[in-house]
């Protein structure tokens, strides 16, 4: 029984890293998924190893597929926790109004707007860069402020040029020597 139990967990634990690795890779982490992969190998071959000495045993196998089933949730769950890398959330208002650009820029985002047309008349369109972290707490603040936007988000490979780059080099958000309230 205790057999099972370890390729189980032996498996949620490989199949984490595996997980972890895959998203650090699309990420451009490189140097820190070369680092899990180093770990993810050992712990694989400790856990297969189990499960080929004793292949007679079903219980093993549904262990080891479980665990692998388990593990690709607690790795993608591992990566959400963690937030890694930035967003990029376009807003369209419902009125051509500067308010909520001035808002989210004194709450430190980097606000790019320009005027667009809609259906219904005149709108204006943001781009805002964010952290993954604070995704949730920009929605909201753009909901509380223009609670009819529209908004759009996708993950920006590449980042060059403009009011982040100076922040980021210096590895944090901070405005003013103070870490920028994202409220």
């Amino acid at each position: 029984m205790w057999t099972v139990i370890l390729i189980f967990v032996i498996n949620i634990v490989y199949v984490s890293l595996s997980t972890f690795r895959m998203i650090l890779t699309f990420k451009g982490y490189r140097y820190i998924a070369a680092f899990v992969s180093m770990v993810e190998v050992v712990v694989y071959v400790v856990g297969l190893g189990l499960v080929l000495q004793n292949l007679s045993e079903i219980q093993n196998v549904i262990a080891y597929a479980l665990g692998f089933g388990v593990g690709i949730i607690v790795g993608t769950k591992l990566e959400e926790r963690l937030a890694l890398g930035y967003t990029m959330v376009n807003v369209i208002t419902v009125t051509e109004n500067n308010e909520l650009a001035n808002i989210l820029r004194n709450d430190g985002y980097g606000v790019t707007v320009w005027d667009v047309s809609g259906r219904e008349g005149g709108r204006q369109e943001m781009q805002i860069l964010t952290p993954r972290k604070d995704e949730g707490k920009l929605y909201a603040r753009i909901k509380e402020v223009e609670p009819r936007a529209f908004m759009i988000s996708y993950e920006p490979k590449t980042i060059h040029g403009g009011f982040w780059v100076k922040r980021l080099r210096k590895g944090k958000l901070y405005k003013d020597g103070k870490k920028d309230n994202m409220v």
